[in-house]
Parts: structure tokens; C-alpha cells; sequence
């Protein structure tokens, strides 16, 4: 089992930065990809940034410039600053670790994130 622990969540004014922190305990190994997602109120869960154990990264168009996805390898944690934000980045964030093509997938019980205008 694996255990994610996410904090750093909290509500900002548009155009401020926060920065999310997950860091994983238990069954961790060392060639997880770690990601955010975001889910709003009556939409879909999305992916907002993804990084692989050798630090490739992706993001969609939406946060792209505007959030950085890091991670310590040593330490099992990854880190979301998020800079300029919009009133629609409000949402749960949640943090993901998996491997693709296999069972080994887990989430953490999400964070608030809320962006006043």
C-alpha cells in the first residue's frame, strides 16, 4: 500500500501563487510517475501536471506557464507551484502516483484550492 499526503491548499486572491506539496509513504519504489489533478464542482476530474521518475514533465495548455511540477526522489515528494492564478483553477487537487500498464495507482484525499476574484 501507499500513502499520499497532500497539503498546501488554501484559498488566494487571482493573480497569487500557492504551492502544493504530496508526499508518499509505504510501497513506494523509485519509478512512479507522480501527477496533480483538479476536479470542480460538476466537472470532470483533469490532470493539471504530470512528472516521470526522470523528471519528464507535461501539462496541459491550461496551466502551462503558469504552474511547475517538481518532485525529491529522496524524499517521495511532489511539489505543485501554481503562480498567476485564475478564479477557475478553483477545485480539489488531488495527488496521484502510478505506473502505467499496471495495477499500481493511488490518490490522495485531495486538498482545496480557491481563487477569489
Amino acid at each position: 500500500q501507499v500513502q499520499l499526503v497532500e497539503s498546501g491548499g488554501g484559498l488566494v486572491q487571482a493573480g497569487g501563487s500557492l504551492r502544493l506539496s504530496c508526499a508518499a509513504s509505504g510501497r513506494t519504489g523509485s519509478i512512479a510517475t507522480m501527477g496533480w489533478y483538479r476536479q470542480a464542482p460538476g466537472k470532470q476530474r483533469e490532470l493539471v501536471a504530470a512528472i516521470t521518475a526522470g523528471g519528464s514533465t507535461n501539462y496541459p495548455d491550461s496551466v502551462k506557464g503558469r504552474f511547475t511540477i517538481s518532485r525529491d526522489n529522496a524524499t517521495n515528494t511532489v511539489y505543485l507551484q501554481m503562480n498567476s492564478l485564475k478564479p477557475e483553477d478553483t477545485a480539489v487537487y488531488y495527488c496521484k502516483r502510478w505506473i502505467a500498464g499496471t495495477r499500481y495507482e493511488y490518490w490522495g484525499q485531495g486538498t482545496q484550492v480557491t481563487v477569489s476574484s
